[in-house]
């Protein structure tokens, strides 16, 4: 009775743990959603909306920037080799030398809307439907930041890692009266899933990291530069990742 009741109690709290696991991939998975539809927006926008399409162009290649900063930014990685294949190399100072790099390529972007405006290139009156894209990929870098900047508690982690070995190295002396020789099989099986919920929980936390079971991050930003450089009828700059497969550690 008393291995059945820690049992339940150890799985109720690693299901809990996995929830919020999964939860947190799962919306840094939507906000990497939401940069691909509202870049694409704010580019259908600038190239149909303006009086001259060919001056959307920089706008686009501030655009891929943005998403390969903010890949960089929540990876604390050099962004500098994305960056420099689309700005100038004082604008890609600017972005580089940045303490948050995917913030300033925002800015470059509402940058130029402002300079188109003020050339009278864009009427006043369409500036709240260019404003609402930028407003929105703003909304997901904060929320990519929140989710990399909040790790699921430490503490919370070793209390449930900890658990689970004694629980595991006293369980075969509560089943070798009922089971008998089965006992080894049995705590194998009741140990290999434990362990493996836990691993699968430590997996999915952190979502923008560079593990097998991390989101692909490469692959998601090549893909919403392709798709915006497609509407300039350019080919994609960097180079195409690998697909990686996902493994259990």
């Amino acid at each position: 009775m008393p291995f059945s009741l820690i049992g339940i109690t150890l799985a109720i709290f690693l299901g809990f743990r996995n929830s919020t696991a999964y939860a947190r991939y799962w919306e840094a998975r939507t906000l990497w959603g939401m940069v691909l539809t509202h870049t694409r927006t704010l580019t259908r926008q600038a190239l149909s909306l303006t009086s001259d399409s060919a001056q959307a162009r920089p706008l686009v290649y501030r655009l891929c920037v943005f998403v390969h900063a903010l890949k960089h930014q929540l990876r604390a990685t050099d962004a500098r080799g994305d960056v420099a294949m689309f700005l100038s190399p004082g604008e890609c100072e600017r972005v580089t030398q940045a303490r948050f790099p995917a913030s300033v390529a925002l800015l470059l972007a509402d940058e130029w809307l402002g300079q188109r405006l003020r050339q009278g290139q864009i009427a006043p009156v369409i500036v709240p439907a260019l404003q609402r894209p930028l407003e929105q990929l703003s909304n997901a870098l904060g929320g990519g930041e929140r989710i990399a900047s909040t790790p699921i508690p430490f503490t919370y982690s070793v209390i449930i890692h900890r658990s689970i070995y004694l629980y595991c190295f006293w369980l075969p002396f509560g089943l070798v009266d009922s089971i008998g020789f089965m006992t080894p099989v049995i705590v194998c099986f009741i140990a290999y899933t434990f362990f493996a919920l836990e691993a699968l929980g430590a997996e999915l936390e952190d979502p923008f990291g560079m593990e097998a079971n991390d989101l692909a991050l490469e692959g998601m930003s090549y893909m919403i530069e392709s798709t915006l450089l497609e509407m300039l009828d350019e080919p994609p700059r960097t180079a195409q990742p690998q697909v990686r497969n996902f493994v259990l550690h």
